[in-house]
């Protein structure tokens, strides 16, 4: 399949970054208020009711979800239960800034589980500009250091992010390939109900397993509403929505070097609502992200 950015592509794929980063920063925010398995599950049962009016219809007896329903199931189990998880877990010993840029190795995983999994060639220029990803990730999980790296020494939040990461690009591959025939794929608000359907029964399992083993936790007030708030209907249903539509006209691969912008409003989010100021290795580590994005890019 020929895919191509064109201007209006490429704003579609530039406001996930934008919301969730603002994700990132409220999970941050937040950390100490909820627990995390239980804000994912909170955040997808408001995001479903906000949906339900538009996509109802999915939900019936002849809907055309449940012929497919183990694909949606996996759908559901990738994009929405663990990627936000492990995201929130990262979020509790993790700045936003270190998880955005750990994030940025998602080119990296595009590349991989495409080539390893779906059959996608890869070209050289995006074997180097992957390259200059990773040595951003690295830059960051060492904090600037290089002989944490040589120690293995590293934040637990760092590895849970980089497990959501990985689950994000098999989303975003299964994403592209979802085509079955009388699908609800032309339906953006169906599509998303169906892998929410199954996202939440996923994230719903995972708040009871935290909640069993007696991590969970809540501390009810309007800084907690208003958060659940805006990333139901930010980080869920919007961005979710552009990304959908974006990774289908760009491809997959494409789309994951947008996703390196997530850092840039990450840090500009933080010193503005968390009062971190980016340190210099973020800056580099910046740069030689960017540079892998501009190498990758280029015909």
């Amino acid at each position: 399949m020929t895919h191509k950015l064109t201007p209006g592509t490429a704003v579609l794929l530039v406001i996930p970054p934008l919301l969730w980063a603002g994700n990132a920063v409220t999970g941050r925010l937040v950390h100490d208020l909820i627990s995390p398995a239980a804000l994912n599950f909170i955040r997808w049962v408001l995001a479903f009711f906000i949906l339900l009016p538009l996509a109802h219809g999915v939900l019936r007896k002849n809907s055309p979800l449940w012929p497919h329903w183990r694909r949606y199931a996996l759908l559901g189990l990738l994009g929405i239960g663990l990627y936000n998880a492990l995201q929130y877990m990262a979020l509790q010993t993790s700045t936003p800034i270190n998880a955005t840029l750990v994030g940025s190795s998602m080119p990296v995983w595009m590349l991989a589980v495409g080539a390893l999994f779906f059959g996608a060639a890869v070209t050289r220029r995006q074997v180097v500009g992957a390259l200059l990803s990773v040595c951003g990730v690295l830059l960051v999980l060492s904090r600037g250091e290089w002989a944490q790296l040589l120690a293995f020494r590293l934040v637990p939040g760092d590895l849970f992010m980089l497990l959501a990461t990985i689950s994000w690009a098999f989303y975003s591959w299964l994403l592209a390939r979802t085509s079955e025939p009388g699908s609800i794929r032309g339906d953006w608000a169906a599509f998303l109900m169906a892998q929410m359907v199954f996202g939440l029964a996923w994230s719903g399992s995972f708040a009871g397993a935290e909640w069993a083993t007696g991590h969970t936790h809540a501390s009810w007030g309007w800084p907690l509403v208003a958060a659940l708030a805006f990333i139901a209907v930010g980080p869920a249903v919007l961005a979710y929505r552009c990304w959908g539509v974006g990774v289908q006209r760009a491809g997959p691969a494409v789309a994951g070097f947008f996703v390196n912008l997530t850092p840039l409003f990450a840090g500009l989010l933080s010193a503005a609502f968390l009062g971190e100021t980016p340190q210099a290795f973020h800056g580099v580590a910046f740069a030689l992200i960017v540079g892998g994005i501009v190498v990758s890019s280029r015909r």
